[in-house]
């Protein structure tokens, strides 16, 4: 988002767009190339590929490089006012949009794939459940939604680098909340 900001500066429900959709296409990508490992196989994958995209991102100099992005954002925004309120309400919306989209697919034909591979994959797989298919959507899905959360830090914090872009602590957090949370009601 920062680098296209850089060519083109967007509006940032724009860049949130385009951030959606570039991010659902690595999610596909990352999910073809590990979704058929298993357990800590797959977890050791997903960090591989995490570390190669941190690598590319180090020598990429159009983004930055290793010296990273600095974002100069304005100070206020019309109607709304102050800027961080903006992006504060735009997160607000992005949290409200997840979790809808999230309650459509537990009540859907897809959410009912999904709870069949997380009881028991070989016996979905076995009942005719296209389980690959079904997890290459839910990463598509889960990339898009982490990208469009991704896309208005930069302008929060107004410096990105590599190192804390794809820093462990996001990935660790990202699996970390939702389980101290609970993963199984709406409340965690």
């Amino acid at each position: 988002g920062s680098a296209l900001h850089a060519v083109f500066p967007l509006p940032i429900p724009a860049l949130i767009v385009i951030a959606g959709i570039v991010s659902g296409l690595i999610g596909l990508g990352t999910g073809y190339l590990t979704l058929r490992l298993r357990g800590a196989f797959f977890a050791i994958a997903t960090l591989a590929l995490a570390v190669v995209l941190q690598t590319l991102v180090v020598n990429w100099d159009f983004v930055g490089g290793s010296r990273g992005a600095y974002i100069i954002r304005p100070q206020t925004v019309p109607l709304i006012g102050n800027y961080i309120q903006y992006l504060f309400l735009l997160m607000l919306v992005l949290a409200v949009a997840s979790i809808c989209i999230a309650r459509a697919i537990e009540c859907s034909q897809l959410g009912f794939g999904f709870a069949t591979i997380r009881d028991d994959e070989l016996a979905a797989e076995a009942s005719g459940v296209p389980t690959l298919r079904l997890k290459l959507i839910a990463t598509t899905i889960s990339g898009a939604l982490m990208g469009m959360a991704g896309a208005p830090l930069p302008y929060y914090i107004g410096y990105l680098e590599p190192s804390s872009a794809f820093g462990l602590a996001y990935a660790v957090n990202s699996i970390a909340m939702p389980m101290i949370g609970g993963t199984t009601s709406w409340v965690g």
